[in-house]
């Protein structure tokens, strides 16, 4: 299951990770981010243990949207050793968010 990602926790599960992070900044309103709710599940079972994947509802977490400056949503950050190395915006095919995962696990 995704994670639930916070202001407060944001920091030691995503920023002080090793493992490659998949944030998904989405909000109850918002209806393409519930599109993508049960692909971001399912990556999340699928890469169980490999890549820390999570969610951050940006309505409850305003500091860490403020500090990746989304404006758009959903908006997926892929975060690894504390830097984003990649992004997507918008709903997005399953196929998408695979081959940013694979490109990055490494």
């Amino acid at each position: 299951m995704a994670q639930e990602f916070t202001d407060g926790n944001f920091g030691t599960d995503v920023l002080a990770s090793d493992k490659l992070t998949v944030v998904d900044f989405w909000a109850e309103w918002c209806g393409p981010c519930r599109a993508i709710g049960p692909v971001i599940e399912e990556l999340a079972k699928e890469y169980d243990g490999k890549v820390n994947i999570g969610k951050v509802n940006v309505d409850h977490n305003p500091e860490i949207s403020m500090n990746y400056g989304i404006t758009s949503i959903p908006a997926i950050l892929f975060i690894k050793n504390g830097e984003v190395v990649d992004k997507l915006v918008g709903a997005q095919p399953k196929s998408n968010f695979v081959k940013k995962i694979e490109a990055h696990m490494a």
